[in-house]
C-alpha cells in the first residue's frame, strides 16, 4: 500500500492509500473533476507525490429569453 498525495501546483487536493501508483499521462477523476497526471515523485518507499492538472471548469450562464416569460 502506498500513501499517494495528489497536488495541483502546491495545493494538496487529496491523500489516499492505494495499491497501485498512477503513472504519468493517466487520466483520473479527483473530487468529481477530470485530471491528468503530469508527474510522479517517489519520496520514500511508501509516500508518493503526484502532480496533476485539472481541467478548467466552464460555468454555464443561463440565457435570458424574454419571449418565454409570461407577461402580466
Amino acid at each position: 500500500m502506498f500513501a499517494v498525495h495528489f497536488f495541483e501546483n502546491k495545493n494538496l487536493l487529496l491523500s489516499q492509500l492505494l495499491k497501485r501508483v498512477p503513472s504519468e499521462g493517466e487520466d483520473l477523476k479527483i473530487k468529481g473533476r477530470k485530471a491528468k497526471v503530469s508527474s510522479v515523485n517517489s519520496i520514500d518507499e511508501k509516500n508518493v507525490y503526484v502532480q496533476v492538472v485539472l481541467e478548467s471548469l466552464q460555468k454555464n450562464k443561463p440565457i435570458l429569453d424574454n419571449q418565454k416569460k409570461k407577461k402580466r
